[in-house]
């Protein structure tokens, strides 16, 4: 391809940090052609929406992801030598590996209800306390669950809860969450990088058939065991991304305020309903705004030249509120996915694609499966709702209820809490 377009000469980084979600759909909304054109860190970048996006973007003929991550990122989110970063054989061996500890039912369950079990236990003594700030809680609970199930020992899991959100909270801006972001995860591979090691020497077991001892015996595709760093990124990156549901679970009381109708079915015994609601909470709620990959060649996407090298943005956000896509995109509507599952590349909220052979988040029916779990939960408690924030602020990345979403005067129906018990 001999035509090499020019990307704008102002560069929209700052932009993108001043406007977060919005940016990328106010963009699509004012581009001529069938893609958006810009100027990220200096790069230039196209930005692409749609199913037919989603199959393009996640062909490894026409894009790869491991060197589009920006070192920001790598330090915070995800972690040096990820399975993020890895394209081509070497990412398939290492994401079979995940594919085999996360998916399949017997996985999902084992996770869900120790998670599940976990929540119970710490709903019992909020009705002791003045408040519960939904977020941390549900944080903590998930920790709990996570660990226990991965057969990670866990000694505090306040601090760790709040590295692992610490992660998430600071890898997408600068200043001081994006250096607290940093400093959590440096403890949290240490922490894990000597019980990797601990397990290979001996000195402590890990449970047959947990994701620790499948990660320690893990072979990569050069045939040799990870590194004990290496092996600590991947631990974090089953722990870290169960724990980040503690966002949905916000977002979940949030709708449930909004939507006294939602609240009352969802506390009915109907489970197409609560993998509806999760659905819907995924699809509403902003979590990721866009993935970033880059072209191996010079590419065409409808009639627009892509030169190679250049930044590739697939618009999360802009598609999940797309109304080409979803009839009133910004009404929180469950019943859309009643007899209706997500197609594969239209509800993309934790990315698209193929999850056996492309970047899609493996642990993405593990988060549907906790949120349909904790979703009746929560809204078969009763509880009061004082002032406070619950502004989700659009520029802020990731975005959060505000005040974290505060309950007080908790109430657990006994009946409710004891046929949900009985019923995991």
């Amino acid at each position: 391809m001999n035509q090499n377009p020019r990307a704008p000469i102002v560069d929209s980084s700052l932009a993108v940090l001043a406007k977060g979600y919005a940016w990328l759909p106010d963009r699509r909304r004012r581009a001529a052609g069938p893609l958006v054109r810009a100027r990220l860190m200096g790069q230039h970048a196209v930005a692409l929406h749609g199913p037919e996006a989603v199959r393009f973007f996640y062909d490894e003929r026409h894009v790869e992801r491991g060197t589009a991550l920006p070192g920001p990122v790598l330090s915070t989110l995800f972690g040096h030598g990820a399975v993020h970063t890895l394209d081509g054989h070497a990412h398939r061996v290492r994401k079979g590996m995940f594919l085999s500890l996360l998916t399949g039912p017997e996985a999902v369950a084992g996770l869900v209800e120790r998670v599940a079990a976990a929540w119970d236990e710490a709903v019992e003594s909020w009705p002791g306390r003045p408040s519960v700030v939904l977020f941390d809680e549900a944080s903590r609970v998930l920790t709990r669950g996570v660990c226990q199930w991965a057969g990670v020992p866990l000694d505090d899991s306040e601090s760790v809860a709040r590295d692992l959100v610490a992660m998430v909270d600071g890898f997408a801006t600068p200043g001081t969450r994006h250096w607290r972001a940093r400093r959590a995860r440096a403890r949290c591979e240490a922490w894990l990088g000597r019980l990797v090691e601990d397990v290979r020497e001996g000195t402590v077991s890990a449970p047959n058939g947990s994701v620790l001892e499948g990660i320690v015996r893990h072979r990569d595709a050069d045939g040799g065991f990870l590194a004990p760093h290496t092996a600590a990124v991947e631990l974090l990156n089953v722990i870290r991304p169960t724990v980040a549901v503690c966002w949905f679970v916000a977002y979940a009381g949030h709708a449930l305020r909004a939507r006294p109708d939602v609240r009352e079915r969802l506390r009915q015994d109907d489970p197409a309903y609560a993998v509806a609601f999760a659905h819907e909470l995924r699809r509403f709620y902003p979590f990721a705004p866009f993935l970033g990959g880059r072209a191996v060649t010079d590419l065409e996407w409808r009639g627009e030249p892509i030169p190679s090298g250049a930044l590739i943005l697939l618009d999360l956000y802009g598609q999940n509120h797309d109304p080409d896509l979803w009839d009133e995109p910004y009404a929180f509507h469950p019943d859309r996915f009643l007899g209706r599952p997500p197609h594969r590349d239209e509800l993309v909220p934790q990315g698209g694609g193929d999850r056996t052979a492309g970047h899609r988040c493996p642990g993405e029916d593990i988060t549907i499966a906790l949120l349909e779990a904790l979703g009746p939960r929560l809204a078969r408690l009763e509880y009061d709702v004082p002032e406070q924030d619950l502004r989700i602020p659009l520029n802020r990345i990731p975005s959060r209820v505000r005040s974290g979403f505060v309950i007080e005067s908790v109430r657990v129906p006994a009946p409710v809490h004891g046929a949900a018990r009985a019923a995991d």
